[in-house]
């Protein structure tokens, strides 16, 4: 997989999946932009481990809810490195377990601000710098076909959203640039650590058919494909990762 002259994006790059598509974009070749929310030291520490292998890298803050962070980020990529031929848009959370009695409109508006508006905020500002040949892959999830988990419909529904919009973003910006979605089970992440009690977690992985959890570099060897001139005929897609929980 050779990225060499590529220029990507990964919002949400600080850690867990986000990091590990930095690394694996970078190991096939890629110069990456990084954008983080949070997690200044695994974005830095990206950063610092991509230039020592020879690499181009730079981590920017921002909060791809709000339109100037997007915007500076788009910019700052475009002045540094000329052009966006990848985009992979990680960010994403569940922010909170909250039934339908426990939930307001403002939890669910702000799940889908961070899940749906943001990765419309960040394709609508980075399109116009994607030449032909240029992707774009989202971050949706097994919840956005099965519904998630308890206290998790808000999540559920925006990456279904995400997903749809995918298909829809392949449509629209085809043929130039092809869009596809990943859409992950149970991944060894922070996520988890914090919104999934150990117990569930044991019980998924044992009825998975692979016996285990996920790990976030196995998500990113398949962002990476579907980033690379290696998917060339794949647009629209939805990919499962799911180690066999759910066959769609």
């Amino acid at each position: 997989m050779n990225m060499d002259g590529k220029i990507a994006i990964v919002t949400g790059g600080g850690r867990d999946i986000g990091r590990a598509c930095v690394m694996r974009l970078a190991q096939a070749g890629a110069a990456v932009a990084i954008n983080y929310y949070k997690s200044d030291a695994g974005a830095k520490s990206a950063v610092e481990e991509i230039i020592a292998a020879g690499g181009r890298a730079f981590a920017l803050q921002g909060d791809m809810t709000v339109q100037a962070d997007v915007d500076a980020l788009i910019a700052r990529t475009v002045k540094e490195f000329g052009k966006i031929d990848i985009l992979a848009h990680i960010t994403g959370g569940i922010l909170a377990r909250k039934t339908i009695a426990e939930m307001d409109v403002e939890h669910w508006n702000n799940v889908m601000d961070l899940n749906v508006t943001s990765l419309l905020r960040v394709v609508k500002a980075s399109a116009p710098h994607m030449g032909a040949g240029s992707t774009i892959v989202t971050m949706a999830s097994q919840a956005g076909r099965d519904g998630a988990g308890g206290g998790a419909l808000a999540y559920g529904a925006s990456k279904g959203a995400v997903m749809t919009m995918t298909r829809g973003m392949a449509k629209e910006l085809a043929p130039d640039i092809r869009v596809n979605s990943v859409c992950p089970g149970m991944i060894d992440t922070d996520f988890h650590n914090i919104f999934t009690k150990p117990e569930v977690r044991t019980k998924v992985a044992a009825a998975t058919p692979l016996k285990r959890e996920g790990t976030s570099e196995e998500v990113a060897n398949l962002v990476a494909f579907l980033a690379s001139d290696e998917s060339s005929f794949m647009t629209g897609v939805c990919v499962d990762i799911n180690g066999g929980q759910v066959f769609s």
